[in-house]
């Protein structure tokens, strides 16, 4: 199996895959469906331990392909279909949250249908939360689009700079640039909306 490393060149590579089920080619969504879903399903099983919500994904996903391959713009499929995976998993994350406020309290870790990583939440798992849900989320909003955008790659989709370059279409080091920018913005946004008590400087 190819995965997420096979080849976009030849016939059979990603890109022709995705130009052929942009013409509606069903017989190339379910090799471009064998070859991702895979290992989409092993990279979400690691931030998300439900596996009826990580099933739910990976067909999201598979569905916005068939959807929008028309779409594609060229760049690497395997950072492209991640992109959409983990928007989908963002957006069961925020519905669960919705859930849970009207339904009650928080559901412990490990229960049936709670959210956590398979492992104890990195520091990525914590701000992958925080960037799409309360004030964090607000501050994010406050930024401005191209760093946000960057942000949203990086540490939402989780992708490295080499593929946020790819999906964003900038070189590498405007990534990195623009991600100290938006971490330094998104300080200041949050310090805004919550200014220290204290007043002054000690």
């Amino acid at each position: 199996m190819g995965g997420q490393r096979e080849k976009d060149d030849g016939a059979g590579g990603d890109g022709a895959l995705l130009r052929a089920v942009a013409e509606g080619d069903a017989a190339a969504m379910a090799t471009l469906y064998d070859r991702h879903a895979g290992w989409l399903h092993a990279r979400l099983t690691r931030r998300c331990a439900d596996p009826e919500v990580v099933r739910e994904v990976v067909q999201d996903t598979f569905v916005t392909v068939w959807r929008s391959a028309a779409g594609h713009r060229g760049e690497e499929a395997g950072g492209w279909l991640w992109t959409i995976a983990a928007r989908r998993l963002v957006d069961a994350r925020r519905a669960q949250e919705r859930v849970t406020r009207v339904a009650g309290p928080p559901l412990e870790p490990g229960s049936p249908g709670g959210y956590e990583p398979a492992a104890a939440p990195s520091a990525e798992d914590r701000v992958l939360t925080g960037l799409e849900y309360g004030d964090v989320g607000t501050a994010l909003d406050r930024i401005s689009p191209e760093l946000r955008e960057v942000l949203r790659a990086t540490v939402v989709d989780g992708l490295s700079t080499r593929e946020a370059a790819r999906l964003l279409g900038i070189p590498e080091g405007t990534v990195k640039s623009r991600a100290r920018r938006a971490r330094a913005e998104l300080r200041a946004a949050l310090a805004q909306l919550h200014p220290s008590p204290l007043g002054g400087t000690a």
